[in-house]
């Protein structure tokens, strides 16, 4: 009997000791969202085919061209940031973070309002590269 009582006791004492780490893995890391830019568009069918993520300067400039956003295009080191986005034709639009799972898979949150306004709204954001192989569920594109 007591040979039974130390099993379960030990065996009770190593589940508890591997439970931090179990949930450690488990766990997302916060993403830190370095430099924003946001503004709007007044052509909402340019808003299907809006990239998630921009991993170069060539794509991230093609779309501030077409979208004729104000300003010049924002520089970008590439080799450590990415460029991800977020898009709704609510009036107002923020982005709100970014978690990094233990797959690579880079979560990007925002928050909007639910009111419909003419065209949509945009925000990109720099995050580091570091770690990262999707974003939102979705493969990061070739350029």
């Amino acid at each position: 009997m007591r040979w039974i009582t130390c099993t379960v006791v030990a065996g009770l004492l190593l589940a508890i000791a591997a439970a931090p780490q179990a949930l450690a893995q488990k766990q997302k890391l916060k993403v830190p969202i370095e430099m924003k830019w946001d503004g709007s568009v007044d052509d909402e069918n340019l808003m299907k085919d809006a990239p998630q993520v921009f991993t170069s300067a060539k794509s991230f400039e093609k779309t501030w061209k077409v979208w004729k956003i104000k300003g010049d295009v924002p520089k970008v080191d590439f080799g450590k940031h990415l460029v991800v986005a977020v898009y709704s034709r609510g009036s107002k639009l923020k982005m709100a973070g970014a978690t990094l799972n233990e797959k690579g898979d880079l979560s990007v949150l925002s928050l909007g309002t639910r009111d419909l306004a003419p065209g949509f709204r945009f925000v990109f954001g720099t995050v580091p590269k570091d770690g990262v192989m999707s974003v939102n569920g979705k493969a990061l594109p070739k350029e």
